[in-house]
């Protein structure tokens, strides 16, 4: 075992500070990353503090994962030493259920092992002994399967965000074809708004971000989107009714969802990537107009891999503000205050400097 350097969330009332965890030696399919950068998402602040339920402490969130491959095991023949990989939001699956045999192991019928506040598996069933620790790391050890190439031409920095909001918007513009003029709404302009507006730029759509914030008119633009509207203005949505070919959904705050659907044309699309309070939710906005109404969980590894290479191919990266690791509880309340462009990403050198310990 390889004692090894973190910053954990030891309750759900106090905050992240120095820890210790042990990692393994790469098994015989297995690799050993050295973490260079972790994206902090929101969910991290979510589960750190157990707002979801069932939280396992002490805690090292962190599934957004950037490094370098620095041994493998004897049976490794996807990776080298020195390679440039990807971890994001699950370590592993049972490998042998529909969701798995079809690469969308985020839907694992026997549940994905998540990077962290999860478990291991053990002859392939979840361990409940072995919990497992995230990217707020210096190093993981996770298994081949489940590793992702980091194309060049991404930025390290900017790339680690992609696994978690850069595959959770993506995957749902590319299930539902979005493609050359369609006309494309964002909701919301956080970390995985900034994300679906690059991402549907680089695909073809004419994109419209949608913000209860004014304030973020220019801001949307200067990332690509070619129309702003302010849902504080409630004759926004008559205004604009049957507008929109598909919905990007990004918000975890209560909003009306009768109001976004009625900005969407015949036969068109709404998903829900976010995750705020259950709303309520009128059948005659769906039935008026043929209208869905569906949601979206990250993507699989064969997804993920896709996109990183269609980021690499279209230059696109998020767009991030990097911290050291000392910074991270400042950081989770800057994020709720909404005062990140658009991502914090820890630059994982700091956890090996002694003062970090």
């Amino acid at each position: 075992m390889l004692k090894t350097p973190a910053w954990a969330a030891p309750s759900a009332t106090e905050p992240l500070a120095p820890f210790a965890i042990e990692r393994r030696e790469p098994g015989p399919h297995e690799v050993l990353i050295d973490i260079r950068y972790c994206g902090v998402c929101h969910s991290d602040i979510h589960q750190a503090r157990d707002d979801w339920g069932g939280s396992i402490f002490p805690m090292v969130p962190g599934h957004e994962i950037v490094g370098t491959v620095v041994k493998v095991g004897n049976q490794v023949e996807r990776w080298k030493e020195g390679d440039t990989v990807g971890v994001g939001c699950f370590v592993d699956s049972c490998r042998h259920c529909e969701a798995c045999l079809d690469g969308e192991e985020q839907f694992c019928s026997e549940g994905m092992s998540v990077t962290y506040n999860g478990y291991e598996r053990t002859d392939g069933k979840l361990d409940k002994s072995r919990p497992t620790w995230g990217g707020y790391s210096t190093r993981i050890t996770v298994d081949e399967n489940y590793v992702l190439r980091v194309p060049e031409g991404i930025p390290l920095d900017r790339a680690a965000p992609l696994l978690c909001a850069g595959i959770t918007t993506y995957s749902p513009l590319r299930r539902y074809d979005v493609g050359k003029d369609d006309k494309v709404a964002v909701v919301g302009l956080g970390g995985l708004g900034h994300m679906g507006v690059k991402l549907a730029k680089a695909m073809g759509a004419h994109v419209t971000v949608l913000s209860h914030s004014p304030g973020k008119r220019d801001s949307a633009l200067a990332l690509g989107a070619d129309d702003f509207l302010s849902t504080r203005d409630e004759d926004v949505f008559a205004q604009h009714a049957g507008r929109f070919d598909f919905i990007l959904d990004t918000v975890s705050a209560a909003h009306d969802y009768n109001a976004y659907l009625g900005l969407l044309r015949r036969d068109g699309t709404m998903v829900l990537v976010g995750l705020p309070e259950p709303q309520a939710l009128s059948a005659g906005s769906l039935i008026r107009g043929r209208k869905r109404l569906t949601g979206s969980l990250i993507g699989g590894i064969r997804e993920t891999q896709e996109m990183l290479d269609f980021c690499a191919e279209y230059g696109v990266a998020a767009d991030v503000e990097v911290i050291g690791i000392e910074q991270i509880n400042e950081a989770y309340e800057r994020m709720l205050r909404g005062d990140v462009r658009y991502r914090f990403v820890i630059d994982n050198d700091s956890l090996r400097k002694p003062e970090a310990a």
